[in-house]
C-alpha cells in the first residue's frame, strides 16, 4: 500500500479514532455499568432506566447520549445492548443518506434488538422524518413509486431501542430530541476518574506503571479516556524500546515529550497557535483565517482540533473582533504579556465569546487579510 493510500492516523491528543483506535478499543472497553468509571450522575440515570425496562419485560425507551468525543458514548450503547440482553446494530448518520438506507435497517430489526446510531446529527432530512414514526409508533411507510401514482405501504416494525450519538446536540431537530425517552450528557473527566480507567487499561495490557506515572499520563489526557489510552499506548511502546520494566513518572514525562505532549496536554498545534498568535499578532485579535494561515493549517482543523481545548484551558479566547491570547496562554509559554496588551483585554472573556454567538459568528474573521 503506498503512503497516499494508507488510512490517516488521528493526532496524538486528537480525541477522534483511528484503525489502531477501535482495534485497541474493543479489548479495553468495560461490559458494564459496573465496570464504566466516571460519568457518575449518567450511569445512575441510566441503570435506573435499563432496570425499570427488565422489570416491565419492555425495550429500554430510546436513548440520546451527547458530549465530545471521546468520552464513551460508543461503549455506554453497547453496555445497553449487554445489560438488556440484546443484539446490537451499529450504523451512523453519514451512512444513512436517503430514506431507503434506513428502512433497509428499520425492517431487518428483530425485537427488542438495540440499534446504535453514530453522529445522528449528520443523517439526512427525509431519513429523520421516517426515524421520527418509526420511534413513535414502530412503523415506517415505504412509498413505491412516483407522482399520483405513488402509494406509501405501512410496515410495522418489532419494538427495538435507538441509542443514538452525537457530539453536536444542538443541530438535532427539537421532533426527533423529543422522541428520546432518555437524554445523557457526557463530560469530560476528572484527573482521577482518568487515573482509574488508565489503572484498568494498564492492568488489561499487563503493564507495570506506577501511581506516579498514571497520575503524570493523566494529566496530559485533556479529559478523555481515548487520549488517555492513546498515551498510555505511546508510553508502553517507549517502555519497550528503552527496556524499562516499571514505568515511574519520569519514564512517562519522557515518552510524551518526545511525542511533544507537555504537562498541560497542549500538542505542537496547540502551541503554534498560541505561539503565532503572541509572537506576530501581538495576542490578538485576529481572524481565524489568518491565524490559520500563520500556522501552516486549514481553518476547519485549527477550529475544530486545536480551539476547544485551548478554550476550555483558558488559552485562548473568541471574541467578536477575533481570537486573542490570554494571560494563561502568555504564562505557559513563560512569556511576560505586555501592560499594553493587558490593558487591552476584554474584562470578561464569557461575555465576548455570548456577544460573538448573538452576532452569529466571527464579524472579523479576515480583518487583517
Amino acid at each position: 500500500m503506498s503512503p497516499a493510500q494508507q488510512p490517516e492516523e488521528a493526532p496524538l491528543v486528537s480525541a477522534g479514532s483511528d484503525p489502531e483506535d477501535r482495534a485497541v478499543e474493543a479489548a479495553l472497553r468495560p461490559k458494564n455499568l459496573d465496570d464504566f468509571v466516571g460519568q457518575k450522575r449518567v450511569r445512575r440515570q441510566l441503570s435506573l432506566v435499563l432496570e425499570a425496562s427488565r422489570l416491565r419485560g419492555r425495550s429500554a425507551d430510546h436513548v440520546l447520549l451527547s458530549g465530545p468525543p471521546g468520552l464513551g458514548k460508543t461503549t455506554l450503547a453497547m453496555i445497553i445492548a449487554a445489560e438488556m440482553n440484546a443484539p446490537l446494530r451499529i450504523s451512523s448518520g453519514p451512512a444513512i443518506q436517503h430514506a431507503g438506507d434506513l428502512a433497509a435497517i428499520l425492517s431487518s430489526l428483530t425485537e427488542g434488538e438495540v440499534l446504535f446510531l453514530d453522529e445522528i446529527h449528520r443523517m439526512s432530512r427525509p431519513a429523520e422524518e421516517m426515524l421520527y414514526m418509526a420511534m413513535e409508533d414502530f412503523r415506517v411507510d415505504i412509498v413505491v413509486g412516483k407522482g399520483p401514482g405513488a402509494t406509501a405501504i405501512p410496515l410495522d416494525l418489532p419494538p427495538f431501542t435507538l441509542v443514538g450519538a452525537t457530539t453536536r446536540a444542538g443541530l438535532l431537530p427539537g421532533p426527533l430530541r423529543d422522541r428520546f425517552g432518555f437524554t445523557g450528557h457526557l463530560e469530560f473527566y476528572s484527573t482521577e476518574e482518568l487515573e482509574l480507567v488508565l489503572r484498568r487499561s494498564a492492568m488489561l495490557m499487563d503493564m507495570k506503571v506506577n501511581s506516579a506515572a498514571f497520575a503524570e499520563i493523566a494529566g496530559r489526557s485533556r479529559g478523555t479516556p481515548r487520549i488517555a489510552n492513546r498515551l498510555l499506548r505511546r508510553v508502553r511502546d517507549w517502555a519497550l524500546v528503552h527496556g524499562i520494566d516499571l514505568i515511574d513518572a519520569g519514564s512517562a514525562g519522557a515518552a510524551l515529550d518526545m511525542y511533544e505532549v507537555d504537562e498541560k496536554g497542549l500538542d505542537r498545534l496547540d502551541r503554534s497557535v498560541l505561539t503565532a498568535l503572541i509572537t506576530k499578532f501581538n495576542g490578538g485579535p485576529v481572524g481565524l483565517s489568518t491565524l490559520a494561515i500563520a500556522v501552516g493549517e486549514e481553518p476547519e482543523t485549527v477550529e475544530t482540533v486545536a480551539e476547544p481545548y485551548l478554550v476550555r484551558e483558558g488559552m485562548l479566547g473568541r471574541t467578536p473582533r477575533g481570537r486573542i491570547a490570554t494571560a494563561a496562554a502568555w504564562h505557559h509559554l513563560g512569556l511576560v504579556m505586555p501592560p499594553s496588551v493587558a490593558a487591552a483585554m476584554p474584562e470578561d472573556l464569557f461575555t465576548a465569546a455570548q456577544e460573538e454567538e448573538v452576532s452569529g459568528g466571527d464579524p472579523a474573521e479576515d480583518w487583517m487579510t
